[in-house]
Protein backbone atom coordinates (compact mmCIF):
# COMPACT_ATOMS: atom_id res chain seq x y z
CA UNK A 1 0.00 0.00 0.00
CA UNK A 2 1.16 3.50 -0.76
CA UNK A 3 1.40 5.79 2.24
CA UNK A 4 2.01 9.47 2.73
CA UNK A 5 5.60 8.73 3.67
CA UNK A 6 6.44 7.34 0.23
CA UNK A 7 5.44 10.29 -1.89
CA UNK A 8 7.76 13.21 -1.12
CA UNK A 9 7.51 15.64 -4.00
CA UNK A 10 10.06 17.98 -5.63
CA UNK A 11 9.93 21.49 -4.17
CA UNK A 12 9.60 23.02 -7.64
CA UNK A 13 5.99 21.84 -7.67
CA UNK A 14 5.16 21.95 -3.99
CA UNK A 15 5.62 25.72 -3.86
CA UNK A 16 3.50 26.65 -6.84
CA UNK A 17 2.20 29.95 -5.38
CA UNK A 18 -1.37 29.55 -6.59
CA UNK A 19 -4.19 28.55 -4.34
CA UNK A 20 -7.26 26.80 -5.67
CA UNK A 21 -10.11 25.29 -3.70
CA UNK A 22 -10.00 21.63 -4.71
CA UNK A 23 -12.47 18.83 -4.02
CA UNK A 24 -10.52 15.59 -4.36
CA UNK A 25 -12.05 12.25 -5.40
CA UNK A 26 -10.00 9.07 -5.01
CA UNK A 27 -10.06 5.57 -3.58
CA UNK A 28 -7.20 3.29 -4.67
CA UNK A 29 -3.45 3.37 -3.99
CA UNK A 30 -2.86 5.13 -7.29
CA UNK A 31 -4.66 8.23 -5.98
CA UNK A 32 -2.67 8.63 -2.75
CA UNK A 33 0.36 10.52 -4.16
CA UNK A 34 -1.98 12.98 -5.92
CA UNK A 35 -3.73 13.65 -2.62
CA UNK A 36 -0.41 14.09 -0.82
CA UNK A 37 0.81 16.42 -3.58
CA UNK A 38 -2.23 18.63 -3.14
CA UNK A 39 -1.84 18.61 0.64
CA UNK A 40 1.81 19.69 0.34
CA UNK A 41 1.02 22.42 -2.21
CA UNK A 42 -0.51 25.85 -1.72
CA UNK A 43 -3.91 24.56 -2.80
CA UNK A 44 -6.78 24.20 -0.34
CA UNK A 45 -8.43 20.78 -0.15
CA UNK A 46 -12.07 21.31 0.70
CA UNK A 47 -12.69 17.62 1.36
CA UNK A 48 -11.67 14.15 0.21
CA UNK A 49 -14.37 12.00 -1.40
CA UNK A 50 -13.76 8.25 -1.34
CA UNK A 51 -15.75 5.03 -1.59
CA UNK A 52 -17.65 3.74 1.47
CA UNK A 53 -15.86 1.42 3.89
CA UNK A 54 -16.36 -2.24 3.13
CA UNK A 55 -15.75 -5.60 4.84
CA UNK A 56 -12.91 -7.76 3.58
CA UNK A 57 -10.90 -10.81 4.53
CA UNK A 58 -11.95 -13.92 6.36
CA UNK A 59 -13.31 -12.02 9.32
CA UNK A 60 -15.21 -9.49 7.19
CA UNK A 61 -13.43 -6.72 9.05
CA UNK A 62 -14.30 -3.23 7.85
CA UNK A 63 -11.41 -1.71 5.90
CA UNK A 64 -10.76 1.86 4.80
CA UNK A 65 -9.68 2.79 1.30
CA UNK A 66 -6.01 3.81 0.92
CA UNK A 67 -7.19 7.35 0.18
CA UNK A 68 -9.24 7.50 3.38
CA UNK A 69 -6.25 6.32 5.39
CA UNK A 70 -4.07 9.00 3.79
CA UNK A 71 -6.72 11.69 4.29
CA UNK A 72 -6.98 10.87 7.98
CA UNK A 73 -3.19 11.00 8.33
CA UNK A 74 -3.34 14.45 6.73
CA UNK A 75 -6.26 15.54 8.98
CA UNK A 76 -8.48 16.22 5.99
CA UNK A 77 -12.31 15.96 6.03
CA UNK A 78 -13.60 12.79 4.37
CA UNK A 79 -16.90 12.25 2.53
CA UNK A 80 -18.09 8.74 1.59
CA UNK A 81 -21.30 8.92 -0.45
CA UNK A 82 -22.69 5.60 -1.58
CA UNK A 83 -23.67 7.21 -4.88
CA UNK A 84 -22.10 10.47 -6.05
CA UNK A 85 -25.08 11.08 -8.32
CA UNK A 86 -27.46 11.39 -5.37
CA UNK A 87 -29.18 14.80 -5.23
CA UNK A 88 -28.12 15.27 -1.61
CA UNK A 89 -24.43 14.85 -2.41
CA UNK A 90 -24.61 17.03 -5.52
CA UNK A 91 -26.19 19.81 -3.46
CA UNK A 92 -23.42 19.48 -0.87
CA UNK A 93 -20.79 19.92 -3.59
CA UNK A 94 -22.61 23.01 -4.87
CA UNK A 95 -22.46 24.48 -1.38
CA UNK A 96 -18.71 23.79 -1.20
CA UNK A 97 -18.24 25.68 -4.49
CA UNK A 98 -14.88 24.16 -5.56
CA UNK A 99 -12.67 25.79 -8.16
CA UNK A 100 -11.63 22.33 -9.36
CA UNK A 101 -12.73 18.75 -8.92
CA UNK A 102 -9.63 16.55 -9.09
CA UNK A 103 -10.09 12.80 -9.41
CA UNK A 104 -7.77 9.79 -9.47
CA UNK A 105 -8.79 6.12 -9.31
CA UNK A 106 -12.11 6.85 -7.63
CA UNK A 107 -14.32 4.01 -8.85
CA UNK A 108 -17.55 5.73 -9.93
CA UNK A 109 -18.40 7.67 -13.07
CA UNK A 110 -19.07 11.29 -12.17
CA UNK A 111 -22.44 12.63 -13.43
CA UNK A 112 -22.74 15.78 -15.51
CA UNK A 113 -24.51 17.56 -12.63
CA UNK A 114 -21.25 17.39 -10.67
CA UNK A 115 -18.91 18.06 -13.57
CA UNK A 116 -20.40 21.49 -14.29
CA UNK A 117 -20.02 22.76 -10.72
CA UNK A 118 -16.29 23.63 -10.49
CA UNK A 119 -15.32 27.03 -11.88
CA UNK A 120 -12.12 25.84 -13.59
CA UNK A 121 -13.05 22.30 -14.45
CA UNK A 122 -13.25 18.64 -13.47
CA UNK A 123 -9.83 16.98 -13.86
CA UNK A 124 -9.03 13.26 -13.90
CA UNK A 125 -5.57 11.69 -13.47
CA UNK A 126 -5.54 8.46 -15.53
CA UNK A 127 -2.84 5.78 -15.54
CA UNK A 128 -2.21 5.52 -19.29
CA UNK A 129 -1.41 7.62 -22.34
CA UNK A 130 -4.95 8.23 -23.54
CA UNK A 131 -6.68 7.29 -25.76
CA UNK A 132 -4.74 4.06 -25.14
CA UNK A 133 -6.06 1.85 -22.33
CA UNK A 134 -9.25 3.52 -21.19
CA UNK A 135 -10.92 1.74 -18.33
CA UNK A 136 -10.45 0.25 -14.87
CA UNK A 137 -7.10 -1.56 -15.23
CA UNK A 138 -4.75 0.37 -17.54
CA UNK A 139 -1.63 -0.46 -15.52
CA UNK A 140 -2.22 -4.22 -15.54
CA UNK A 141 -3.00 -4.24 -19.25
CA UNK A 142 0.06 -2.18 -20.18
CA UNK A 143 2.20 -4.94 -18.66
CA UNK A 144 0.02 -7.74 -20.04
CA UNK A 145 0.46 -6.33 -23.56
CA UNK A 146 4.23 -6.28 -23.15
CA UNK A 147 4.42 -2.49 -23.61
CA UNK A 148 7.82 -0.88 -23.13
CA UNK A 149 6.36 2.39 -21.89
CA UNK A 150 3.14 3.86 -20.65
CA UNK A 151 2.33 7.06 -18.77
CA UNK A 152 -0.25 9.26 -17.14
CA UNK A 153 -2.76 11.68 -18.59
CA UNK A 154 -4.73 14.51 -17.08
CA UNK A 155 -8.01 14.96 -18.87
CA UNK A 156 -11.16 17.04 -18.69
CA UNK A 157 -13.81 14.70 -17.31
CA UNK A 158 -16.97 13.69 -19.14
CA UNK A 159 -19.80 11.52 -17.73
CA UNK A 160 -18.38 8.53 -19.64
CA UNK A 161 -15.37 6.23 -19.43
CA UNK A 162 -12.11 8.18 -19.97
CA UNK A 163 -13.25 9.94 -23.14
CA UNK A 164 -12.63 13.57 -22.14
CA UNK A 165 -10.25 16.08 -23.70
CA UNK A 166 -6.56 15.58 -22.93
CA UNK A 167 -4.84 18.32 -20.94
CA UNK A 168 -1.32 16.98 -20.30
CA UNK A 169 0.65 13.73 -20.59
CA UNK A 170 3.77 12.29 -19.01
CA UNK A 171 5.56 9.16 -20.29
CA UNK A 172 6.91 6.46 -17.94
CA UNK A 173 9.14 3.53 -18.98
CA UNK A 174 8.12 -0.01 -18.06
CA UNK A 175 11.17 -1.94 -16.82
CA UNK A 176 11.50 -5.67 -17.48
CA UNK A 177 11.00 -6.44 -13.79
CA UNK A 178 8.12 -4.04 -13.19
CA UNK A 179 4.98 -5.53 -11.67
CA UNK A 180 1.62 -3.83 -11.37
CA UNK A 181 2.65 -2.97 -7.81
CA UNK A 182 5.92 -1.22 -8.76
CA UNK A 183 4.53 0.40 -11.90
CA UNK A 184 1.52 1.73 -10.00
CA UNK A 185 3.87 3.55 -7.64
CA UNK A 186 5.86 5.08 -10.52
CA UNK A 187 2.76 6.17 -12.38
CA UNK A 188 1.09 7.46 -9.22
CA UNK A 189 4.06 9.69 -8.46
CA UNK A 190 4.20 10.91 -12.06
CA UNK A 191 0.45 11.56 -11.93
CA UNK A 192 0.81 13.63 -8.76
CA UNK A 193 3.32 15.93 -10.42
CA UNK A 194 1.25 16.15 -13.58
CA UNK A 195 -1.85 17.07 -11.57
CA UNK A 196 -0.05 20.02 -9.97
CA UNK A 197 1.25 21.15 -13.37
CA UNK A 198 -2.28 20.95 -14.75
CA UNK A 199 -3.75 22.93 -11.87
CA UNK A 200 -1.15 25.64 -12.43
CA UNK A 201 -2.07 25.80 -16.13
CA UNK A 202 -5.77 26.06 -15.25
CA UNK A 203 -5.05 28.82 -12.76
CA UNK A 204 -2.94 30.75 -15.26
CA UNK A 205 -5.37 30.22 -18.13
CA UNK A 206 -2.77 28.40 -20.27
CA UNK A 207 -4.37 24.93 -20.22
CA UNK A 208 -5.12 23.51 -23.67
CA UNK A 209 -7.84 20.92 -24.22
CA UNK A 210 -7.07 18.41 -27.00
CA UNK A 211 -9.91 16.07 -28.05
CA UNK A 212 -9.05 12.39 -28.03
CA UNK A 213 -8.85 10.48 -31.30
CA UNK A 214 -11.50 7.87 -30.51
CA UNK A 215 -10.40 5.71 -33.46
CA UNK A 216 -7.14 5.01 -31.60
CA UNK A 217 -8.84 4.12 -28.32
CA UNK A 218 -8.21 0.76 -26.64
CA UNK A 219 -9.94 -0.61 -23.56
CA UNK A 220 -8.46 -1.91 -20.28
CA UNK A 221 -11.33 -3.73 -18.53
CA UNK A 222 -11.21 -4.78 -14.90
CA UNK A 223 -9.01 -7.81 -14.25
CA UNK A 224 -10.86 -11.10 -13.82
CA UNK A 225 -9.57 -14.27 -12.09
CA UNK A 226 -9.32 -15.96 -15.49
CA UNK A 227 -6.80 -13.32 -16.59
CA UNK A 228 -4.39 -14.89 -14.10
CA UNK A 229 -4.45 -18.38 -15.63
CA UNK A 230 -1.14 -19.28 -17.29
CA UNK A 231 -1.33 -20.54 -20.86
CA UNK A 232 1.84 -22.57 -21.37
CA UNK A 233 1.50 -22.24 -25.15
CA UNK A 234 2.33 -18.54 -24.80
CA UNK A 235 5.95 -17.52 -25.17
CA UNK A 236 8.07 -17.17 -22.05
CA UNK A 237 7.97 -13.39 -22.46
CA UNK A 238 4.16 -13.36 -22.58
CA UNK A 239 3.94 -15.60 -19.51
CA UNK A 240 6.39 -13.39 -17.69
CA UNK A 241 4.29 -10.33 -18.57
CA UNK A 242 1.14 -12.04 -17.31
CA UNK A 243 2.75 -12.98 -14.00
CA UNK A 244 4.08 -9.44 -13.46
CA UNK A 245 0.70 -7.93 -14.35
CA UNK A 246 -1.06 -10.03 -11.70
CA UNK A 247 1.14 -8.82 -8.82
CA UNK A 248 -0.05 -7.96 -6.20
CA UNK A 249 -3.41 -9.52 -7.11
CA UNK A 250 -4.92 -11.85 -8.10
CA UNK A 251 -1.68 -13.69 -8.87
CA UNK A 252 -1.17 -16.23 -11.64
CA UNK A 253 -2.53 -19.77 -11.32
CA UNK A 254 -1.05 -23.05 -12.59
CA UNK A 255 -1.61 -26.73 -11.84
CA UNK A 256 0.63 -29.78 -11.88
CA UNK A 257 -0.11 -33.34 -10.76
CA UNK A 258 -3.53 -32.18 -9.57
CA UNK A 259 -2.06 -29.50 -7.29
CA UNK A 260 -2.79 -25.83 -7.95
CA UNK A 261 -0.12 -23.24 -7.30
CA UNK A 262 0.17 -19.46 -7.53
CA UNK A 263 3.13 -18.22 -9.54
CA UNK A 264 4.41 -14.86 -8.22
CA UNK A 265 7.78 -14.38 -9.91
CA UNK A 266 9.32 -15.64 -13.13
CA UNK A 267 12.23 -14.88 -15.44
CA UNK A 268 12.88 -15.60 -19.08
CA UNK A 269 15.83 -17.75 -20.12
CA UNK A 270 17.81 -18.53 -23.26
CA UNK A 271 17.19 -22.28 -22.88
CA UNK A 272 15.98 -23.80 -26.16
CA UNK A 273 12.76 -25.78 -25.76
CA UNK A 274 11.77 -26.24 -29.40
CA UNK A 275 11.42 -30.02 -29.06
CA UNK A 276 9.45 -29.88 -25.82
CA UNK A 277 5.72 -29.79 -25.19
CA UNK A 278 4.74 -26.46 -23.57
CA UNK A 279 4.11 -26.94 -19.86
CA UNK A 280 6.77 -29.65 -19.47
CA UNK A 281 8.98 -29.35 -16.40
CA UNK A 282 12.51 -29.34 -17.82
CA UNK A 283 14.67 -29.06 -14.71
CA UNK A 284 14.94 -27.93 -11.12
CA UNK A 285 17.70 -25.33 -11.02
CA UNK A 286 19.08 -25.26 -7.48
CA UNK A 287 21.51 -22.47 -8.31
CA UNK A 288 18.58 -20.13 -9.09
CA UNK A 289 16.11 -21.76 -6.69
CA UNK A 290 13.88 -22.13 -9.73
CA UNK A 291 11.90 -24.57 -11.82
CA UNK A 292 12.44 -24.40 -15.59
CA UNK A 293 9.33 -25.03 -17.68
CA UNK A 294 8.90 -25.26 -21.45
CA UNK A 295 6.72 -22.54 -22.94
CA UNK A 296 5.41 -21.74 -26.41
CA UNK A 297 7.44 -20.77 -29.47
CA UNK A 298 10.34 -22.96 -28.34
CA UNK A 299 11.05 -20.86 -25.26
CA UNK A 300 11.44 -21.73 -21.59
CA UNK A 301 10.77 -19.86 -18.36
CA UNK A 302 12.10 -19.92 -14.82
CA UNK A 303 9.49 -20.11 -12.06
CA UNK A 304 11.19 -18.32 -9.17
CA UNK A 305 8.61 -17.78 -6.45
CA UNK A 306 5.41 -19.76 -6.00
CA UNK A 307 2.71 -20.36 -3.40
CA UNK A 308 1.00 -23.74 -2.95
CA UNK A 309 -2.63 -23.90 -1.93
CA UNK A 310 -3.03 -23.09 1.78
CA UNK A 311 0.69 -22.39 1.97
CA UNK A 312 3.17 -19.51 2.06
CA UNK A 313 5.23 -18.09 -0.76
CA UNK A 314 8.48 -19.97 -1.28
CA UNK A 315 11.30 -20.54 -3.77
CA UNK A 316 10.07 -22.69 -6.63
CA UNK A 317 12.76 -25.35 -6.21
CA UNK A 318 11.73 -25.97 -2.58
CA UNK A 319 8.10 -26.29 -3.68
CA UNK A 320 9.05 -28.76 -6.44
CA UNK A 321 11.08 -30.93 -4.08
CA UNK A 322 8.21 -30.95 -1.59
CA UNK A 323 5.88 -32.32 -4.29
CA UNK A 324 8.61 -34.67 -5.55
CA UNK A 325 8.30 -33.24 -9.04
CA UNK A 326 10.61 -34.60 -11.72
CA UNK A 327 11.71 -33.44 -15.17
CA UNK A 328 9.09 -34.62 -17.63
CA UNK A 329 6.13 -33.84 -15.38
CA UNK A 330 3.53 -31.66 -17.09
CA UNK A 331 1.60 -28.60 -15.99
CA UNK A 332 -2.09 -28.83 -16.85
CA UNK A 333 -3.78 -26.46 -19.26
CA UNK A 334 -6.44 -24.84 -17.11
CA UNK A 335 -9.66 -23.53 -18.61
CA UNK A 336 -9.87 -19.75 -19.02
Amino acid sequence: MLTTTTTKLPTRLVNNHCQLNVLFFGTADFAVPSLVALAESDHNILAVVTQPDKPSGRGNRVTFSPVKVAAQELSLPVLQPKRVRSPRFIEKVREMNPDVIALAAFGQIIPQELLVIPRLGPINVHGSLLPELRGAAPIQWSILRGDRYTGVTTMWMEPSLDTGDILQKSTVAIDNDDTTQTLTLKLAQAGALLLLDTLTALHEGTAVRTPQDHVLATIAPAIQPTDGVINWSDSAWKINCRVRAMVPKPGCTAEINGKKVKVWQTATTEINAHNCVPGTLLSIAKDRHSVVVAAGEGTAIHLLEVQPESGKRMPADAWARGLRLQPGDHFSFLST
